[in-house]
């Protein structure tokens, strides 16, 4: 991994495009290819960024780029897609390389856990004719609990929590970005699902198109039957 702290300007170009005007900013060079710009606020959430598939070239900057401050230029470029990042470096402040290694993965909670692999398993919960395609689908942020297909062969992304709450929300939304970005997947809609959804959560899931869905952990284990209930 690659840790820049660099003065500044990026702009994006793609299907939509994006700047970010002079500052000082971070950038993340992974060695899966992805970039990442932060600043010093918003969370753990980039500007921007680029997923992989992508590759970056590093070039001198052209007499009037050179003129205005610029010492270097990345710029980043989908291998897929096309889309294209450019970062504008007019002074570079930090620049070091680390080796991380083989991360072992995130340890989920006991219950998020079996609830992933229960849901998995009953994928039918989500509607019927969905299909799943894999548990801990990776993306450059980290990995989706669920990838499924609906019955139109549509991709969907399944975000699972034991308490649902706006984190949650957030969390999903930001793989959907990236998801969506990918043509072999999108459209790609979200499902939120959840022993329990906070009310703020689900105003804020169902304003960005996100699905909400209250799992019932007991019946999933073939606990509860509910033949057996009088509500």
């Amino acid at each position: 991994m690659r840790l820049v702290i660099a003065q500044c300007t990026v702009d994006y170009a793609g299907r939509l495009t994006a700047h970010l005007p002079l500052a000082e900013r971070l950038l993340i060079l992974k060695q899966d290819g992805s970039v990442l710009v932060h600043s010093d606020g918003g969370s753990y959430k980039p500007l921007n960024w680029m997923s992989p598939p992508c590759r970056m070239e590093e070039s001198e900057p052209t007499p009037t780029q050179a003129d205005a401050g610029i010492e270097r230029i990345w710029t980043v470029r989908h291998t897929k897609t096309d889309d294209t990042l450019e970062v504008s470096i007019y002074r570079i402040l930090h620049d070091s390389e680390h080796d991380l290694g083989v991360d072992p993965g995130l340890e989920k909670d006991g219950v998020e856990a079996h609830l992933q692999k229960l849901l998995a398993e009953h994928i039918e919960v989500l509607g019927p004719g969905y299909s799943l395609v894999r548990r801990e689908y990776m993306t450059a942020i980290g990995p989706v609990d669920i990838l499924a297909r609906d019955a139109q062969n549509a991709s969907v992304a399944v975000e699972i929590k034991r308490r649902g709450e706006i984190d949650g929300v957030e969390q999903l939304t930001r793989y959907l970005e990236l998801m969506n970005r990918d043509p072999l997947l999108a459209p790609v809609r979200g499902v939120f699902a959840a022993q329990e959804i906070k009310p703020q959560a689900r105003t804020l899931a169902e304003d960005r198109g996100i699905e909400c869905l209250v799992v019932d952990y007991d019946a999933l284990r073939g606990m509860d039957d509910p033949s057996t209930r009088l509500f």
